[in-house]
């Protein structure tokens, strides 16, 4: 069974979770409004892993005899600026979402939960990829500049991330 504090965290992490579901999505219409095929397909795949890592903590609180209680997810915004822009935003967030984690790690560590240890292992995991992908995006952009050419090979090569 899960303390209550672990499972108001946990409810806390599935609207983190889907606000970036929902964040990402619209940096993939923004992306795609703005002619920027390949990085609106990087980013609506990582609105779909989001999407699961909120379903993990969803089904963890259930097998674990909680309860979920879904919460209000704020609306994200709509225009981002630059590819830069939007890849400087991901990685920020994702800074966000280590830190959420962490939290999580600290309070199961706290309470002696080792079921919620265990799981909480793969999301930690997780993030150290998402930070690695999201910052590597950054530099590259950054290394590109304002080349059109850059752009568009970037574009071609984020266009072929699979699911």
């Amino acid at each position: 069974m899960l303390s209550e504090k672990m499972q108001d965290l946990m409810n806390s992490q599935i609207q983190a979770e889907l606000y970036s579901a929902q964040l990402y999505l619209a940096m993939s219409v923004y992306s795609e409004s703005e002619n920027y095929k390949g990085f609106a397909n990087w980013l609506k795949v990582q609105y779909e892993e989001e999407t699961s890592h909120a379903m993990k903590f969803l089904n963890y609180i259930v097998e674990r005899g909680g309860t979920v209680e879904l919460q209000a997810i704020e609306a994200p915004p709509v225009k981002f600026g630059s590819m830069l822009k939007v890849f400087e935003e991901v990685y920020a967030h994702e800074l966000k979402v280590t830190a959420l984690i962490n939290n999580l790690y600290t309070v199961a560590l706290e309470q002696k939960d080792y079921a919620s240890q265990i799981f909480l292992q793969w999301f930690i995991e997780e993030q150290v990829e998402e930070e690695a992908n999201s910052s590597q995006i950054v530099a590259q952009l950054k290394m590109i500049g304002d080349s059109v050419g850059g752009l568009f090979q970037m574009d071609h090569a984020l266009g072929h991330r699979e699911k």
